[in-house]
Order: structure tokens, then sequence, then C-alpha cells
């Protein structure tokens, strides 16, 4: 990339002081990226990111106030071209399923080099999900284990235009896709699989996520765990 238009705009959300200036410095002599603020809390990075319009925003999980989970889900509803990357040290199971059911793009720990968050900042604007391999065990562990009744409504469901939607909504082969998708297969498997083209296959799963208010597979899997369709 060369030049500022180029760059991916960055929001970084830490109650941190040290934290939150030092990962900013980082990034912003990194090439490609260009860090347009800094916030202190989930209130003022959802106000920061409406006012300045980042590419990306990093998100704290735990801030007071208003939390990185409550503020990834009010940048949703009011900025929804963001995409928003947990960056936190904690890697619980809870904060992962909430925070990707809340709209969060990646779950990362902030150990990672400059280097490596640069490029994870690269590829969040690019909407590719990204996790840390602890976050993604915690994430697996709990798409295996059995919803507990009334887990769907106990935590936010993903946001968009279409949220509400049930399965119901859904045709017989959308559903079939849909199971596959939870279960991690691919485009190409899931193809092979119901003796379909690629192409078709990535319409059904536009059409599964539009339906469903979804944002991307991640959220499909979950959504599909949490309703007993795998």
């Amino acid at each position: 990339m060369t030049g500022e238009q180029e760059s991916v705009r960055v929001l970084v959300a830490d109650d941190q002081r040290l934290i939150r200036e030092g990962i900013a410095s980082l990034l912003g002599i990194q090439p490609g990226i260009t860090v347009v603020g800094t916030a202190a809390d989930g209130r003022e990075a959802v106000g920061r990111a409406v006012e300045l319009g980042p590419d990306v925003v990093l998100m704290d999980v735990r801030m007071p106030g208003m939390d990185g989970i409550r503020a990834v889900a009010e940048l949703r509803r009011r900025a929804p071209s963001c995409r928003v990357v947990m960056l936190t040290t904690f890697d619980d199971e809870q904060y992962v399923v909430e925070a990707l059911r809340a709209g969060a793009t990646g779950y990362l720990l902030k150990d990672l080099p400059a280097r490596e968050l640069a490029a994870a900042v690269r590829l969040a604007h690019a909407g590719v999900v990204q996790f840390d391999p602890a976050a993604a065990a915690r994430l697996a562990a709990a798409l295996t284990r059995p919803a507990p009744a009334g887990a769907a409504d106990a935590l936010p469901g993903p946001p968009g235009p279409a949220a509400g939607g049930t399965e119901a909504a859904l045709t017989a082969r959308e559903l079939e896709v849909l199971r596959l998708v939870a279960r991690g297969a691919t485009n190409r498997e899931i193809a092979g699989r119901l003796y379909l083209s690629e192409g078709t296959v990535k319409n059904h799963i536009s059409r599964i996520l539009g339906r469903l208010g979804l944002r991307d597979r991640t959220q499909a899997a979950i959504y599909a765990r949490d309703r007993g369709l795998l």
C-alpha cells in the first residue's frame, strides 16, 4: 500500500492509557495503517467511531461503563461498515462467544508482535475473521458442547436488518448448507457433499446470512449450535 488514502484507518479502544497509547504508537509506524484516534471505554469508542469513521476498531473486552461486548453491538447498529476486532488479555469462552454474537470480526490477544497486529488489522478490513489459537480453542469447545436451555435468549443475538430471523425462513437445502457450515465444511466440501457448484453454495450462504441477520460463517455456526441444528 502507498499513500494515506489507501491506509486502513484504525481506532484503538482500551481503558488502560499506557496500553492504549502503546498500541496506537506501534500501529502508527506500520505501513498501510493510520491510527485516527483512541478511546478509554466502550461508550467513547462508539462515539469516536461514529465521528471519525475508522475502517477497523481494536476493542478491549473489559472496560468500565460500557464494556467491549456492548460497544461492538452498538457499533454494528450505528457504524455497520466498521470492522471490530477484540484485542484483549482474556481468552475466556464466554467472552469469545459473546463478542462474535455481538458482531466482532475477530478475537486476538495482546501479546501479538506489532507487525502481526498490523497484518491482522489489514485482514479484518478485508473481512477475514481471525482468532488467536487460544480463542479458537474456546470457540470450538463452545460449538461442540450442547447449548443449555434458554441459552439462545441469554445473550444478545447478532445484529442486522433481519435480526430475529429463524430457521423457518430457510429452505430445506439452505438448512443442509447451514448444518455443514456449522460443522466447519468449506464451500468446496459442501458443494461435493450436496452435488452443487461452489457458486451455488456461495449464493445459499449469502441468503442464509441475510435471512437470519447474521454477519459471517462464524455467527452462522453459533446460531446453528444454539438452535440445536447440528
